[in-house]
């Protein structure tokens, strides 16, 4: 994929504007998930952390934004994403060093690198679903040669003994998850993200540690939105609201 013009892109505002990312107009667009994904991630300034498939890089400088300190690293398949998450950082004031390449071929740079931690937004998608129209869209939404067990198993590779492998997915792949965690990796905690108090989770968040064993941990779910009487209709809740603008710790808010 060749590069953006600026008419093709849109600069929204994430973390209550603290960051502003360009993005595609019609292409893959970053919405709740990555800055979900960041608030999940544990980390410590010193750190190095890998961004898989960091697309835009909105899930890895919403992290840097949180926790300064880190050294922060992206790997992207498309070479236009790629090369917005290099202008993001740099139009946010953040270090983020963007590889271009596959996570089941990384380039020779992060081969011989391990990390403290690996955060991914992987396809939600099978491969069997209808693509999107859009190229860059479908890239990022739907599985094309590396199914979900295969990017755990990449962010794994990457990772130094004890590191935290950290993603956000569909809630029914759960399932999916823990069995490509079992064995490599231990100390797993999930936590469900749903829309509304009663509504089935949608999202799932999931973290755990390589080579290390402790038990299973189900945190309580984030709810996202609660009523708004006086407008008859729904806004974000008070947790959610301090994870998508403060840049909060959902852990903190739930356990």
């Amino acid at each position: 994929m060749t590069g953006f013009a600026d008419a093709e892109l849109t600069c929204d505002g994430f973390l209550d504007g603290r960051l502003r990312i360009w993005q595609p107009r019609t292409g893959y667009r970053a919405a709740i998930d990555p800055v979900l994904l960041a608030a999940f991630t544990p980390a410590v300034p010193g750190q190095l952390v890998l961004d898989l498939g960091c697309g835009a890089g909105t899930a890895a400088l919403c992290l840097g934004a949180r926790t300064t300190g880190l050294e922060l690293h992206g790997l992207e398949v498309q070479p236009g994403y790629a090369d917005l998450a290099r202008r993001n950082a740099t139009a946010n004031g953040l270090a983020l060093t963007v590889h271009d390449g596959d996570l089941r071929r990384p380039p020779q740079a992060l081969r011989g690198r391990t990390f403290d931690a690996v955060l991914m937004n992987p396809p939600y998608h099978p491969a069997r679903s209808t693509g999107a129209a859009d190229v860059g869209r479908d890239t990022a939404q739907r599985e094309s040669g590396a199914e979900l067990s295969d990017w755990i198993a990449a962010g794994l590779r990457r990772l130094g003994p004890g590191g935290w492998l950290v993603l956000v997915h569909r809630a029914d792949r759960l399932p999916a998850i823990l069995a490509a965690l079992d064995g490599p990796a231990g100390g797993i905690e999930a936590l469900p993200v749903a829309p509304r108090s009663g509504a089935p989770a949608g999202r799932i968040l999931v973290r755990a540690r390589k080579g290390r064993r402790a038990p299973f941990k189900l945190h309580a779910p984030l709810t996202l939105h609660e009523p708004n009487p006086l407008e008859q209709t729904e806004r974000y809740g008070a947790r959610a609201r301090a994870v998508l603008r403060d840049g909060a710790d959902v852990t903190a808010l739930v356990s």
